[in-house]
């Protein structure tokens, strides 16, 4: 499913324009990024929590020429699924 899907689905099962049904879920995705940014964590009960983590500095190898480098720490956005999300996956 792509945006435009999710979209469409969304604006039915709401009941809503496609229009506002885009604006919404915009909306959520910006609010979604911009605190993840921030350092915080986003917790939907029932569904999961995104949040960020951090990446330890590592040493790493180039394939090419197999030469040892050393990889930065660094921050990357996670999303844990809730149990009835897992749950709801595994039927």
């Amino acid at each position: 499913m792509n945006k435009t899907e999710l979209i469409a689905a969304v604006a039915e099962e709401a009941k809503l324009s496609k229009k506002d049904a885009e604006n919404a879920l915009n909306a959520i995705v910006k609010t979604i990024k911009d605190t993840v940014a921030d350092g915080e964590k986003v917790q939907i009960v029932g569904f999961g929590t995104f949040e960020t983590r951090t990446r330890k500095a590592r040493q790493g190898r180039n394939p090419r020429t197999n030469e040892p480098l050393n990889i930065p720490a660094g921050k990357n956005p996670a999303f844990r699924p809730g149990q009835p999300f897992k749950d709801a996956v595994d039927k």
